[in-house]
C-alpha cells in the first residue's frame, strides 16, 4: 500500500437538507472516509477551522449563505482543498462563474449516480493528496538545500581555517629557518644513517665551505673535517649522550667548542644534533 492510500481522508458535506446528508454518508460509508457535516455555509467554515479537509461537497442554495459564497471563502482560507458543487441542474447557470474562476473543481447534479460520485470524490482525494505529498516534498526538498547550505558553509569556513593554520604553520617555519640561518653558531644535524639532515650558514663558514654550497643530504663523514668525525666516532646514534664543551682544532687552524647531543626524532629517524662555537683568537 502506498503512502498516500495510507492517509485518513476527510470529506465535508455542507446541505441544509439533513435527508441529503444522510443520503450522502450511505454513499460515501463504505469508502471509509472520515465524514464531517454541516447544515450551512458558517458551521461549515467553524469545522475547517479545526479539522484539515481534502474534499467538500456542498449545496448551492442555502439560507443566509449560498453554496457560491461559502466556497469563495473556502478558496481563500483553504486554497488546497478540493471543492465540489452538487445541486440541481438548474442551478447550474448560477456558479457557472465560479467555475471559471477556480472557486469550484466540480458541479455534479442532483439526484446524482452513486457509483459516479463516488468517482468523482475518488479523483478529488487524489488530487489533494498530490498536491499535499508535492507540498511535503518540497518543504524536505528546502529543509535538505538549507541543510546542505549549512554545511557547505562550515566546510568553507574550515578550509579558510585550515588554509590560515597552515599559512601560519610556514610562516613560523620560515621564521624559525632564517634564525637558524642567522644563529652566530654552526649547526649540524645528523640522522642515523649519517646523513647530515640540518644545517645552518654559520656550519659551513666554519668548515670553509663556498659560499651558497649547502650541506644538507651529503654524508657527514664525507662533508666534515676528520677532527670532527674523529669526536663522533664516540657517539652512536640512538644513545642519549651528551659532550659538553669539547674543544676541537680543526686542520685550518680554527678552534671550536662542540656540543653534541641527541636530537630526537628528524623524518621518522633519532640522530644527533652537533653545535659549533668558534673560538676567538687570543
Amino acid at each position: 500500500m502506498s503512502e498516500l492510500s495510507q492517509i485518513s481522508r476527510t470529506i465535508l458535506l455542507v446541505d441544509d437538507e439533513a435527508n441529503i446528508i444522510n443520503a450522502l454518508k450511505r454513499t460515501l460509508r463504505p469508502d471509509g472516509y472520515i465524514i464531517l457535516t454541516a447544515n450551512s455555509g458558517e458551521e461549515g467554515l467553524a469545522l475547517l477551522a479545526k479539522h484539515e479537509v481534502g474534499v467538500i461537497i456542498s449545496d448551492q442554495r442555502m439560507p443566509h449563505m449560498t453554496g457560491v459564497e461559502f466556497l469563495r471563502k473556502v478558496k481563500i482560507l483553504y486554497p488546497k482543498t478540493l471543492r465540489i458543487v452538487l445541486s440541481g441542474y438548474t442551478e447550474l447557470e448560477s456558479v457557472t462563474s465560479v467555475i471559471n474562476e477556480g472557486a469550484i473543481c466540480k458541479f455534479l447534479t442532483k439526484p446524482w449516480d452513486d457509483d459516479l460520485l463516488r468517482d468523482n470524490i475518488r479523483e478529488a482525494f487524489q488530487h489533494y493528496e498530490m498536491e499535499q505529498e508535492n507540498l511535503r516534498l518540497t518543504r524536505e526538498l528546502q529543509s535538505a538545500n538549507n541543510e546542505l547550505s549549512i554545511l557547505n558553509q562550515n566546510l568553507e569556513q574550515k578550509v579558510v581555517d585550515k588554509s590560515h593554520e597552515i599559512i601560519h604553520s610556514i610562516n613560523l617555519l620560515q621564521i624559525s629557518q632564517e634564525i637558524l640561518e642567522h644563529l652566530p653558531i654552526g649547526i649540524i644535524g645528523i640522522d642515523e644513517q649519517d646523513m647530515i639532515v640540518i644545517s645552518n650558514k654559520r656550519a659551513e663558514e666554519i668548515f670553509g665551505q663556498p659560499p651558497g654550497t649547502c650541506l644538507l643530504g651529503l654524508m657527514a663523514g664525507d662533508a666534515l673535517p676528520d677532527e670532527l668525525l674523529q669526536l663522533l666516532q664516540k657517539v652512536y646514534p640512538g644513545d642519549l649522550v651528551q659532550f659538553d664543551g669539547e674543544i676541537v682544532t680543526l686542520n685550518k687552524g680554527v678552534s671550536i667548542r662542540v656540543l653534541i647531543n641527541t636530537m630526537g626524532d628528524i623524518s621518522q629517524s633519532k640522530g644527533i644534533i652537533i653545535v659549533l662555537s668558534p673560538l676567538k683568537k687570543s
